[in-house]
């Protein structure tokens, strides 16, 4: 076959196809100009608006073929996929509050399961002096619930001279045979340090005088105390304090709340030592009220004391190890502090 009649069948060939073609897209368009006409209008899928979005594209002639809708939908189309693709793009990494650490929520149930007299400031106090910061909602939210009403509060006493107040009371504690003992204390305003206590079971004046000259000793008297009207303090106490240079500041009568800080150390006693324990005699007594104090004054953090303890205890921070619980009181009470 010679150059000239390939051509000819080729150039026949190509001609035939493009009719053939161009009278398929005639049979097309008549059938989509009847659906153009019906008044109910084509429902378009995701996958058809992606068509021709991504025709729109890569082909400039496209508006002259689009019958089913207008140029300006596919357009906008086009518009609503760009925003949804910055919108996901843009969302937030991690949504919400942020999680707090496996860790602090195992010491907060830790915490309040040993310590069931414990509240919620006491647990923060304690994770602030371990180096952790957390809310009162967390520590709400992650504490394990006890079956005990919270502790009673106190409205905050303040004076000019708190450094120059000592308040002294007695409190009476019975013991397994049902005898009455007599607990005697001193407290400093200022730390809320107990400087001295004693157990007796007959109190007397000269007694009670004796023990405040063994609290303060060498000019260390405060200028003010605070005590209630108990017949005690008989005028061989009066001549005693008035020599050591105190003025004794009496309370009213029936007026406990005039002398907050000492009604509360007592009640911070029975309620964290000595309703939990059966008392033998005046040596047991002496005994637990020594590992009470010991507890009270190196561990338990108070707040007015900016969380701390009256002896203040250094922040502990997590890279100095791990958290290492400490029974103290006979294992009432614990005290954490990190261990390398």
């Amino acid at each position: 076959m010679s150059w000239l009649r390939i051509i000819v069948v080729l150039v026949r060939g190509l001609l035939l196809d493009r009719a053939e073609l161009a009278t398929e897209n005639l049979a097309l368009r008549q059938q989509l100009a009847v659906l153009t006409e019906q008044k109910r209008r084509p429902r378009l899928r995701t996958r058809d608006r992606m068509f021709w979005v991504w025709l729109s594209r890569f082909w400039s002639n496209w508006r002259s073929v689009l019958v089913i809708v207008q140029p300006e939908t596919v357009v906008r189309w086009h518009a609503r996929g760009f925003k949804l693709l910055w919108r996901w793009k843009s969302r937030p990494s991690k949504a919400g509050r942020p999680k707090i650490d496996t860790e602090i929520r195992k010491l907060i149930r830790r915490m309040s399961s040993e310590n069931p007299l414990w509240g919620t400031p006491r647990i923060r106090s304690e994770l602030r002096l371990l180096g952790y910061e957390a809310s009162k909602a967390t520590v709400d939210k992650y504490k394990v619930r006890h079956r005990k009403p919270p502790s009673q509060t106190w409205r905050t006493f303040l004076d000019n001279h708190v450094r120059d107040i000592a308040a002294i009371d007695f409190f009476t504690v019975p013991t397994a045979t049902f005898r009455i003992l007599f607990a005697f204390v001193v407290l400093r305003h200022d730390r809320r340090v107990v400087v001295h206590f004693n157990v007796t079971a007959h109190p007397t004046a000269v007694w009670t005088a004796q023990q405040i000259v063994e609290a303060f000793p060498f000019d260390d008297a405060p200028r003010f105390m605070i005590r209630d009207r108990d017949g005690t303090y008989g005028r061989v106490f009066q001549d005693r304090v008035g020599n050591m240079g105190i003025e004794e500041v009496l309370i009213a009568p029936r007026s406990p709340w005039q002398n907050p800080y000492a009604e509360r150390l007592i009640g911070s006693i029975r309620r964290e030592c000595l309703n939990h324990v059966i008392v033998l005699n005046e040596a047991h007594l002496r005994r637990v009220l020594t590992s009470y104090f010991a507890y009270y004054h190196e561990s338990r953090a108070h707040l007015s004391l900016e969380c701390n303890a009256p002896v203040p205890r250094r922040v502990e921070h997590p890279s100095e190890g791990k958290v290492i619980a400490i029974p103290e009181v006979g294992g009432l009470h614990h005290r954490y502090r990190r261990a390398a």
